[in-house]
């Protein structure tokens, strides 16, 4: 938390342009939304709880980097992040407990990110209970009366006086191996929980809400007996296994629930994409889908002005969850939605399409750029990968014209140019390239094994 406190909207806008390319509009914005919830935390007043956060829509076509705005936003910020399709709730029809699904999916998030959390806590304890587990195994301890670790004889060269004594300076030396690694591949077995399956799925007869089903079947599988299994695992893999077991002992988990909860209400951003799916097109009246997309829209509505979602962890306020939509609106208008929705959007960004020199840039600057990640897969296998400026700019005029003349997606399409332009040495690695080979790509091989697709439109409509 002290870490998120301390992030300005600067540095945020800053932690963004790691991995995104323009749209600073939309990248200040977030930052601003991010920045007034820590305020909003920081405020002592009664006050505090009447700040309701500023939700946000984004409208761009599709590519642009809306959703990665707001995943890298939602990493920056160390929050519980969920992204779910509006579209998908238009198939099922306006039933209220699929549109708080999205919730439910949040504490979901928020619980594996405070568990994770607590799992750290606990590390050091687990991973000594651990090693005390895999001892017993290998060197099952000797019952000794009065006998402690404390009682070994500090002169360890000495002769051992018992059994108990030896026992001890054997677990011992194996505790040396186990630490060096030396005993990773041996196999031993271990006595884990084998869960059990309760199927349960058609209680109620569709009537029963996810929550309560939820519920149910955590006290149905409460009631049921512990079983264990043996597996037999190598240590490295057992150790895995009983420091999660270790771990969850040691954790509180009603106090987990709890600080999900909170964490899930006062940090979440839930990110509604392809809102514009929903919205009811200009003009059109009487039935028809926008009936189904208007329904939508109203169940939608309760959970971004703010309300009570019933979970299998309890009960969560969606009053201060950060809500950010995004849609291409290349059909429908952000003035189709229903006027409530759009007021509880206030902030709208418009992202603007990419230019070749924003393509260029995509291809060299963020953390996790095509080039760089092309570069680890051949590397993976010895092999390694340089492209000269004059290819990556060939590469974007190319990957920006595809674009132009067939359907506009955004960044996807460098996806599709280097998958393309890399194919044949992806495949020739490593029977024909052999280890520690380089390749060189230029401008000239991007032309000749690229050019063809945008002259022959026929074929390039088909590039996705």
């Amino acid at each position: 938390m002290e870490h998120i406190i301390s992030l300005t909207p600067r540095q945020i806008v800053s932690e963004l342009d790691k991995y995104i390319i323009g749209q600073h509009d939309a990248k200040r914005n977030v930052a601003i939304a991010l920045r007034n919830r820590i305020r909003r935390l920081m405020v002592k007043s009664e006050i505090q709880k009447d700040i309701v956060p500023n939700n946000i829509l984004m409208i761009g076509s599709t590519g642009v980097g809306k959703t990665e705005i707001a995943r890298r936003l939602a990493k920056v910020a160390n929050a519980p992040f969920t992204k779910v399709e509006a579209s998908k709730f238009t198939e099922v029809g306006y039933v209220g407990r699929d549109v708080e699904s999205m919730v439910r999916d949040l504490v979901e998030q928020s619980v594996a990110l405070v568990r994770e959390v607590k799992n750290e806590e606990v590390k050091v304890k687990a991973a000594e209970a651990v090693e005390e587990l895999i001892l017993d195994i290998l060197i099952p301890p000797v019952k000794s009366a009065g006998f402690t670790r404390n009682s070994i004889p500090a002169d360890t060269d000495s002769e051992p006086s018992n059994d108990a004594e030896l026992n001890e300076r054997t677990r011992e030396r194996f505790r040396e191996k186990l630490r060096n690694g030396e005993l990773d591949d041996r196999k031993i077995e271990i006595n884990v929980k084998a869960s059990s399956p309760v199927g349960i799925g058609m209680i109620g007869n569709g009537m029963m809400d996810d929550a309560s089903m939820a519920g149910l079947q955590d006290m149905i599988s409460g009631m049921m007996p512990k079983k264990t299994k043996k597996r037999k695992l190598s240590i490295s893999e057992a150790r895995k296994v009983l420091l999660e077991e270790e771990a969850s002992k040691l954790i509180d988990f009603d106090e987990v629930k709890e600080e999900a909860i909170k964490l899930a209400e006062n940090n979440g951003i839930i990110f509604i994409d392809e809102i514009d799916k929903i919205a009811s097109k200009s003009g059109k009246n009487g039935g028809g889908p926008d009936v189904s997309r208007e329904g939508v829209q109203r169940d939608l509505l309760p959970i971004v002005e703010g309300s009570s979602v019933n979970t299998k962890y309890g009960v969560i306020n969606t009053d201060h969850i950060l809500f950010i939509a995004a849609g291409a609106f290349h059909v429908a208008k952000p003035s189709d939605l229903i006027p409530e929705l759009q007021g509880r959007f206030p902030i709208r960004v418009e992202l603007q399409s990419l230019t070749q020199e924003d393509f260029s840039r995509i291809l060299r600057e963020p953390k996790n750029a095509l080039t760089k990640q092309y570069q680890a897969l051949f590397e993976a296998e010895n092999v390694f990968l340089e492209f000269n400026d004059e290819s990556i700019e060939e590469i974007a005029r190319l990957a920006f014209l595809i674009n132009q003349e067939v359907e506009n997606i955004g960044a996807r399409r460098l996806h599709t140019v280097m998958s393309h332009l890399l194919n044949d040495f992806l495949f020739d690695v490593p029977d024909t390239i052999e280890a520690n080979s380089r390749i060189m790509i230029t401008k000239e091989m991007v032309q000749e094994r690229l050019t063809t697709l945008v002259k022959n439109r026929d074929l390039s409509q088909y590039i996705l």
